[in-house]
């Protein structure tokens, strides 16, 4: 008689396509922090300038600095929720998919900044005591601050994601 055939474990369960699972390392990581500081500095940069006065070449300052708050949202939630693969064609390349972001960030956050710079300059008039009628001033010299802070978080993390890239490394996290 034969001895019975061995007990082969169960299959491991896989995970579900649609469960969420939060990539903690991530989130306490230097990306997921960096991520952080860029979407509270970002949003300030354009409630700063939403809340002012502005005209011309600001628009396209604000323009900037909502469509990369917005990405790097988008970013931040997809990579937390550990979700890459349902980006088509780019989940596969995540780390380069993040680098390539920051530093076009950070090239059109450099635009940004120095429009808001020129900006201030220009309203440098109205920053006198005796000036009593409203001005701009105060808001773009913030948003020209904010705006450089951004640039350098999102330099930052650029330079991070190449140091990981430059280890082996293809994983954000």
């Amino acid at each position: 008689m034969l001895p019975p055939p061995p007990r082969q474990p169960p299959p491991q369960a896989r995970t579900a396509r649609g469960s969420l699972r939060l990539q903690r390392a991530f989130l306490r990581g230097p990306l997921g922090v960096l991520r952080l500081l860029q979407l509270l500095a970002g949003a300030a940069f354009w409630i700063t300038i939403a809340t002012s006065k502005y005209q011309g070449p600001v628009h396209f300052a604000l323009f900037v600095s909502v469509l990369f708050w917005l990405l790097t949202l988008g970013l931040y939630f997809i990579t937390l929720l550990g979700k890459q693969e349902l980006v088509p064609v780019l989940g596969s390349r995540w780390l380069v998919v993040n680098v390539a972001h920051d530093l076009l960030a950070a090239a059109l956050y450099g635009a940004a900044t120095g429009i808001m710079i020129d900006q201030t300059q220009r309203h440098s008039y109205c920053n006198l005591k005796s000036y009593r009628l409203p001005c701009a001033y105060h808001a773009f010299l913030t948003a020209s601050v904010c705006g450089g802070l951004c640039l350098g978080l999102y330099l930052l993390s650029a330079l991070y994601g190449c140091c990981r890239r430059c280890q082996g490394k293809e994983e954000v996290v």
